[in-house]
C-alpha cells in the first residue's frame, strides 16, 4: 500500500492505493496554518488510519518549493525550511516518506495518463497561484525538479512581475471581482487568454514541450479561454517555434494524489511503472 498526502492551502487529502493501483478511501481534513500543528494533525490521521497495515511508503504533496525533501518556501502557507520528512518520521515506523511539489506531482500523472507519453510534457496548474511541472519521459527530471515557470518574470504593464501575480486564479479575481465560474464575458475572457499567453510565450521558447496540460482550478475553464490562448501563441511564437498542442487535465481534482501514486513506483523502480 501507498499513502498519498495533497496538502492544500486551505484542505489536505489523505488517500491510499493498493498493489494493483486502486485508489482507496479518501480523509480530508482543513490544512492548519501552523507548520507544527500540521504535522501533528497530518501524523496523528495517518497513524491512525493505517496502523497495523502494510504500508511501502508514504508521499506528501506540498505547494511550494521544494529541495532535498525539504520545504524551502511555501507562500500560501508561510513555511520556510521546514523538513516534512524529518518532522514526520515514525508516524508508520520505518517506512520510507517522500517529499515533492504538488504541480510536479500532478504533471507527473497527467502525463501518464495520456495515451502516448511525450519526451518532454509541460504541465501547468492555474489556481490561487501558478505551478508547473515538467515531465520528462514520463516523469520527474532531477535537473528541472526546482524550476518554477509560475514564478518566471515577466514585463507587464509596464513593470517587471512574476507571471502568476497577474494571471493566477486569485490575480483574476482581484482584476475582475468575480470567480472564473461567474465569468460569462467572452471579452474578460479574451483579457484572461491573454494575461496566460505572456508566461507561455516566455516558457516555451525555453522548453518547447511536446505537449502542455493545463490544470487547476482556471484549467477547468478551458473551453472557454484555450482556443483564444493558442490563437495568441501561433500568432507571436517565432515561426521556428511551434505552439504545442494544448489539452486539459484529465483528473484535476485527483492529480496530485495520482502523482503521489506514481512518484513511490518510481523511487522504488526507477524508469517502471510497476510496484
Amino acid at each position: 500500500m501507498i499513502v498519498a498526502v495533497d496538502t492544500g492551502g486551505t484542505k489536505t487529502l489523505v488517500a491510499s492505493f493498493n498493489k494493483n493501483g486502486i485508489l482507496g478511501s479518501q480523509i480530508k481534513f482543513p490544512t492548519p496554518p501552523d507548520s507544527k500543528e500540521y504535522i501533528k494533525v497530518l501524523r496523528s490521521t495517518i497513524a491512525e488510519t493505517y496502523s497495523g497495515q502494510s504500508v511501502d511508503a508514504i508521499v506528501v504533496a506540498i505547494p511550494g518549493v521544494i529541495q532535498d525533501g525539504v520545504v524551502m518556501w511555501c507562500g500560501n502557507l508561510d513555511w520556510k525550511h521546514f523538513d516534512v520528512a524529518a518532522e514526520l518520521k515514525g508516524a508508520l515506523g520505518q517506512t520510507p516518506i517522500f517529499v515533492e511539489n504538488d504541480a510536479k506531482l500532478a504533471g507527473l500523472s497527467e502525463t501518464r495518463f495520456l495515451k502516448t507519453i511525450p519526451a518532454q510534457s509541460l504541465y501547468v496548474t492555474v489556481s490561487t497561484g501558478i505551478g508547473a511541472g515538467i515531465i520528462i519521459d514520463g516523469h520527474i527530471h532531477p535537473a528541472l525538479r526546482n524550476s518554477e515557470a509560475g514564478h518566471a518574470l515577466i514585463e507587464y504593464d509596464g513593470v517587471v512581475r512574476q507571471w502568476e501575480s497577474f494571471a493566477s486564479g486569485k490575480a483574476i479575481y482581484k482584476t475582475y471581482g468575480k470567480y472564473a465560474s461567474e465569468i460569462t464575458s467572452k471579452h474578460t475572457w479574451n483579457q484572461i487568454a491573454d494575461r496566460i499567453s505572456r508566461g507561455f510565450l516566455a516558457v516555451i521558447p525555453i522548453l518547447q514541450p511536446d505537449i502542455v496540460i493545463i490544470g487547476g482550478s482556471i484549467g477547468t475553464y478551458f473551453s472557454q479561454y484555450g482556443e483564444q490562448l493558442q490563437n495568441i501563441l501561433k500568432e507571436k511564437l517565432p515561426d521556428h517555434i511551434p505552439c504545442p498542442p494544448f489539452v486539459q487535465a484529465k483528473y484535476p481534482e485527483l492529480a496530485v494524489i495520482y502523482g503521489c501514486y506514481y512518484y513511490a513506483i518510481d523511487n522504488f523502480h526507477p524508469r517502471t511503472n510497476k510496484v
